[in-house]
């Protein structure tokens, strides 16, 4: 029968900076921050030029900028009922 032996201390080539894995996952990790660093540089560089907009600006179909700055209130706005103003269905 065998006697077996207890294991050795580790060697040195068990270092970390020995694992090609690392090296591969520092590499890439290096490299993003690279590209991030390259398009914050490109994006600084090269500065949208504004689109002329023949229609107002919206969001969502609503109008942006309301009516109370000066601009006329929209035709539909005054023949609207308010909430307030329709009736409840309630009797008093």
């Amino acid at each position: 029968m065998q006697q077996h032996k207890l294991p050795a201390e580790p060697a040195a080539t068990d270092a970390w900076y020995h694992q090609p894995v690392l090296w591969l996952g520092a590499a890439i990790f290096i490299a993003s921050l690279a590209g991030c660093v390259w398009m914050i540089v490109l994006g600084a560089r090269h500065a949208d030029v504004p689109l002329e907009d023949v229609r107002p600006h919206t969001l969502l179909d609503m109008p942006v900028h309301g009516a109370g700055n000066g601009e006329p209130a929209p035709e539909n706005a005054a023949s609207t009922p308010r909430a307030s103003d329709r009736p409840s269905g309630r009797t008093p």
